[in-house]
């Protein structure tokens, strides 16, 4: 009979060991890479062993490597944690162990899937009509809707990029601001367009696309694909898409919104402003691991057009039953065939905040971000952007070394962690407050750390 109380007995008491300690964890990791690597054991094993002691080795050999992005006071990048329902959901989903990518394969899934999709359309305002894909994250969300408006603007062209493949095809533009997201161009250069086909457009001090520069980049009777943005990286700055989106249409080009968290801002009454015009677009990336705060991997993309995104998208088989009757099989909304449920831990999410506890992550978060500018400026700290959402960018002093060493000694402290980066030339701290936990005990202390190696630096 096979134990599975052992193993999964240890992996729960592990977890929830973990998870009680994260208030007070040092956040970063204590293990250097060659001592992870004796206490995981490199020599492959021979034979079977004791699956409880599998986990627990593990555990243990993993634990000083642990980098506590869950912490509320883990800054760096732009990285959620996860809430107590969609973590328990992800482990029923890994338990369950579902091959989503067919209605057959799962109804369960799909219909959670369905259900879950219509909420995040109506969450943030989108059309009722608009297709949704469940993926790994903005990365794939940003292959999957440029991949569908690369369907559709060929096809406007008359060219069949699904059939006919990109040889001989018209050259496609696309125009997206400097401050672009990596991860438009990549997925550029997976949708064989190139990183060539990108016509950079000015943008302001905040990293926005100025639409001014916008409409001077047109061009007549050549596919066009549009890229905008609904919070910037470094800045959390958000494009003006509804005067883009107007642009764009005029000149019969698709527009993409990259809104990796920015989309997020829809649920919140003080900052859907932000989001002006945004239904306008015709496809839209974002994370379900940011401010929804549910487990790794989970993006979002959305489509106003569920022909392109079918088109794009789905495929058949002789042996794969696809249903006839209107279920959902989600291989036609996003690049993977099979795939785990994704839709679940985004399901238990929701039901168990609605939107008024989606909303107070939010405005929360963003209040947190001022509160940590607000601490850092008093101090004599210089705040390179207006705080509009999350992100708060810092530079201490006039010398890059400085910023560059205020960075590595906060991350080697251990009371907090915030990410390096570059901004418009310049070396910057970046701090990204994104977790649900955080509040203002956790922005206080860490803002008392970074003042602490300031001085020290």
């Amino acid at each position: 009979m096979v134990d599975w109380e052992g193993p999964l007995g240890e992996a729960y008491e592990r977890a929830t060991k973990y998870l009680a300690g994260l208030p007070e964890r040092r956040v970063g990791p204590r293990a250097t890479a060659d001592e992870l690597r004796k206490a995981l054991g490199e020599e492959l094993p021979a034979g079977p062993s004791d699956p409880r002691e599998v986990v627990a080795r593990l555990a243990d050999g993993v634990e000083d490597g642990l980098l506590p992005s869950g912490s509320g006071r883990f800054f760096g990048f732009v990285f959620g944690g996860a809430t107590p329902a969609s973590l328990a959901a992800d482990w029923l989903t890994t338990t369950w162990d579902q091959n989503a990518g067919l209605y057959a394969a799962s109804p369960a899934a799909a219909v959670v899937e369905d259900i879950t999709a219509r909420w995040l359309v109506e969450l943030f305002g989108l059309p009722e009509t608009t297709s949704v894909g469940f993926v790994t994250g903005a990365q794939m969300a940003n292959f999957t809707g440029l991949a569908a408006a690369r369907h559709e603007v060929l096809r406007r062209a008359g060219w069949d990029v699904e059939r006919q493949g990109l040889i001989g095809a018209p050259r496609i533009r696309v125009l997206a601001g400097a401050e672009r997201h990596d991860t438009v161009d990549r997925a550029l250069r997976f949708l064989g367009l190139g990183t060539d086909c990108i016509e950079p457009i000015p943008v302001d001090d905040q990293g926005r696309m100025r639409p001014d520069a916008l409409a001077e980049a047109f061009a007549h009777d050549t596919p066009q694909i549009v890229c905008a943005q609904a919070g910037n990286v470094n800045t959390g700055a958000f494009d003006a898409v509804g005067e883009i989106s107007a642009q764009a249409h005029a000149h019969n080009a698709w527009v993409h919104v990259d809104a990796a968290f920015g989309m997020w801002a829809a649920v919140s009454a003080s900052l859907a402003h932000l989001l002006q015009g945004v239904k306008q677009a015709d496809s839209w990336a974002t994370d379900a691991h940011k401010w929804l705060n549910v487990p790794y991997d989970s993006g979002l993309v959305f489509c106003a057009h569920p022909e392109p995104h079918r088109a794009a998208m789905s495929i058949r088989a002789a042996y794969l039953i696809q249903d006839e009757n209107g279920q959902r099989d989600s291989l036609d909304y996003n690049p993977e065939f099979s795939r785990r449920a994704r839709g679940i831990p985004v399901y238990a999410a929701i039901r168990a905040l609605g939107r008024s506890g989606i909303a107070e992550i939010v405005d929360r978060c963003h209040a947190m971000a001022i509160r940590f500018a607000d601490v850092l400026r008093a101090a004599g700290v210089e705040v390179l952007n207006d705080v509009v959402l999350n992100q708060v960018l810092v530079r201490f002093g006039e010398d890059d070394a400085v910023t560059r060493r205020v960075v590595t000694a906060v991350q080697d402290e251990g009371t907090c962690w915030m990410s390096g980066t570059t901004w418009q030339g310049k070396a910057a701290m970046r701090i990204s407050v994104t977790n649900w936990t955080t509040g203002p005990d956790d922005i206080d202390r860490s803002a008392a750390a970074v003042l602490k190696c300031w001085k020290l630096s």
